[in-house]
């Protein structure tokens, strides 16, 4: 009877003890005498909005120092546009410390997603996308092959003045890119690669540029590289003549006939499709 005694006095002591010390942890009390009641934020930040990481931060920090939720508070950071990584710690006596690496952008991708320089994709929807990405897209598992294209072509197209405006690759694996000329008040051109050898069919283009751009009054709209031996191309209209003032011929005088012409298509074999 006395064992018994001792054992539910002692059970008794150590809950006494525990008790106060799990309530302080849990933030049952201590929230006001333990405050944090400051916020660190380290890191470069250029697109993280200060504000919304301090909102985020604010439920977590009410608790106090010692039940801060340091795992679910840098969670919850980790979430917000742009974070790359967050840490969270805690600072005796009253600061909270939150460290943030900032995705950088290197091209849109898709809709509503950005991928980063290290090649992660992340939710770009709600955030100031910064003008002048190239977009990108494709599979997920393959952003590697098109970042690597994309960055082949740039390559490529540079010394004849163009630019890699889009480039992308379908569910199938065929390739398309879109080609920008400021030189030409940002005119576009379409090109469908295909599947195979895609790098050897842009180097092949690209060879033949110069030659194809002779006129500055037509640019291409649309090139067709999935040929075996060479490429469709779809030309732009010419631009209409400026009207001048009718002048009364002479019955001798041949006449005239304005040449006009429409989109013209240059047709080799049957393309691969591939």
């Amino acid at each position: 009877m006395n064992a018994m005694l001792r054992l539910a006095a002692w059970l008794i002591a150590v809950a006494l003890v525990a008790l106060p010390v799990v309530a302080v942890l849990r933030g049952w009390i201590g929230a006001d005498r333990w405050p944090l009641t400051h916020l660190r934020a380290t890191g470069r930040f250029e697109r993280v909005d200060p504000a919304l990481v301090q909102r985020t931060l604010l439920p977590y920090a009410k608790h106090g120092y010692f039940a801060v939720d340091l795992r679910g508070a840098q969670a919850s950071v980790a979430r917000l546009p742009w974070v790359e990584q967050a840490r969270v710690r805690k600072r005796w006596p009253d600061v909270l410390e939150v460290s943030i690496t900032e995705h950088r952008p290197f091209a849109r991708w898709g809709k509503d997603r950005l991928l980063s320089d290290r090649g992660a994709l992340f939710d770009a929807r709600g955030a100031k996308v910064p003008a002048g990405l190239p977009m990108l897209d494709g599979p997920e598992t393959r952003t590697r092959e098109v970042v690597e294209l994309y960055q082949q072509a740039r390559t490529l197209f540079a010394p004849v003045g163009l630019q890699v405006e889009a480039l992308a690759m379908d569910p199938r694996g065929s390739w398309s890119l879109t080609l920008l000329d400021r030189s030409r008040g940002g005119t576009a051109t379409q090109v469908l690669v295909g599947r195979n050898e895609a790098r050897a069919r842009i180097d092949r283009f690209v060879r033949l540029l110069p030659q194809l751009r002779v006129n500055p009054e037509r640019h291409i709209e649309r090139a067709d590289l999935r040929y075996t031996n060479g490429f469709a191309l779809v030309w732009s209209k010419p631009a209409a003549p400026a009207k001048a003032a009718r002048v009364p011929e002479s019955p001798a005088s041949p006449a005239s006939t304005p040449w006009t012409a429409a989109l013209s298509l240059l047709r080799f074999p049957a393309p691969s499709l591939t």
